[in-house]
């Protein structure tokens, strides 16, 4: 059990260059939110809803985190700083962070009947700050959601979503393929088509000044032309 508790105490700080030591995570409302949900998703999987909701309620107090006893949650999962809203159907993969303030909502059924109505977060994942995923919805594998983005459809796998409602910046999934970034969506590679488009754009307004230059220049014969021949 020690074992592998210092294994995820460790990929948090790997995540995370804020901490100097294990025992400082220990401190995170993150770290307790999850340590809670686990104790009350084993109640509520053993259908003892009212304990499971009344750890749910206490840890809530605690953390300011919000994870319903009914979410499942994969292994080495991250809150970082927490005021997070995570609801029932909602499942989880490996190795997923989560910044501050987002919320894995569901669809209200006009119906009442419950079924899957929050999202799937595959293994990877990082979504950022003040995100808010809705739905039933997939978000694949090593993808990233940037901050206060809204994300109401599947996510690709490795795409980097952004916006309100979000869109993907197209990013291949292949690029992707490498370490943990922090943060969630840095600010160097994704920005890059932007700069492109932006100096292509630039190139094409000083083609047209300088087309709009040489045309004065040939049109500026005829007007004195027709200048001269007014006057005579």
């Amino acid at each position: 059990m020690f074992d592998r508790l210092k294994a995820y105490l460790d990929s948090v700080r790997a995540r995370d260059p804020a901490p100097r030591s294990r025992w400082e995570i220990l401190l995170y409302p993150g770290v307790w939110a999850l340590f809670f949900h686990r104790i009350a998703h084993w109640l509520f999987e053993a259908k003892l809803f009212f304990l499971a909701r009344l750890v749910n309620h206490f840890s809530r107090f605690l953390t300011a985190i919000d994870i319903h006893p009914g979410a499942s949650i994969g292994s080495n999962f991250f809150i970082d700083h927490g005021f997070t809203v995570i609801g029932e159907t909602a499942e989880i993969g490996n190795n997923v962070t989560i910044y501050q303030c987002v919320t894995l909502g569901g669809t209200n059924p006009a119906n009442g009947i419950a079924g899957k109505r929050h999202p799937t977060i595959c293994d990877n994942v990082i979504i950022g700050s003040g995100a808010q995923i809705i739905g039933p919805i997939t978000v694949g594998e090593r993808a990233r959601v940037g901050a206060n983005a809204v994300v109401t459809d599947d996510v690709p796998e490795g795409a980097t979503m952004i916006g309100l409602k979000a869109r993907s910046t197209l990013v291949p999934a292949e690029e992707w393929m490498r370490e943990f970034i922090p943060y969630g969506t840095p600010c160097d590679d994704p920005c890059e088509p932007s700069r492109d488009c932006i100096e292509k754009l630039e190139g094409e307004i000083a083609d047209l000044k300088a087309e709009v230059e040489t045309l004065k220049r040939l049109a500026m014969p005829r007007e004195l032309a027709k200048r001269s021949g007014t006057d005579d």
